[in-house]
């Protein structure tokens, strides 16, 4: 059995960056997270475009992508897709990375190299940290679960995916994200 190098938050923020390589640390561990494939790409911005439509003409707060968010100590996550509510981004340094605590909403597209004991590990994160909601989006079998302090929720295409308690009046097709054909492209 392999041994893990642990590193800290300081430790992380000195690490080289690498063209390509979005590093998290998992509770002092360093992951290296590889670029993602077209079509996490195109279904992540789908998702972030409709979302940031909806909360930003509300006055919400504010939807990034790719953002690296300081959960714990020596734990950083960069979700897909984040909201940021008005009220946390009026904490928060915008000139720098990490920002400080878990979005509102983190949304994770999961890709073919995911494994699930990893991706439950980043929603007990999210969730501890003080994320209200995490939505895993499953491409491959067109589902997404909305994780919450209730429990979970599947949401199967086509059914569209709602989250009452957190965006009222949203609604995102599971169809118009996942359907990517040359046609539409």
């Amino acid at each position: 059995m392999g041994s893990t190098t642990k590193l800290t938050f300081e430790e992380w923020q000195n690490l080289p960056e690498r063209e390509g390589t979005v590093y998290e640390l998992d509770e002092g561990e360093l992951l290296m997270e590889p670029s993602p494939a077209f079509r996490h790409n195109v279904i992540r911005q789908r998702i972030a475009t409709q979302l940031r439509q909806h909360i930003e003409s509300r006055h919400l707060g504010m939807v990034v992508e790719e953002m690296d968010f300081r959960l714990a100590q020596d734990t950083i996550r960069n979700p897909d897709v984040a909201f940021v509510t008005a009220d946390h981004l009026k904490s928060i340094d915008l000139d720098r990375s990490p920002a400080e605590g878990a979005p509102a909403l983190a949304i994770e597209v999961v890709s073919p190299s995911n494994r699930a004991e990893s991706m439950a590990r980043k929603i007990r994160q999210y969730l501890q940290a003080g994320s209200r909601s995490v939505w895993i989006v499953y491409p491959a079998r067109r589902l997404a679960e909305i994780h919450s302090a209730q429990g979970v929720r599947t949401v199967q295409e086509p059914e569209s995916l709602k989250d009452e308690g957190l965006l009222p009046g949203f609604t995102l097709s599971l169809n118009s994200i996942f359907d990517i054909t040359n046609e539409r492209l």
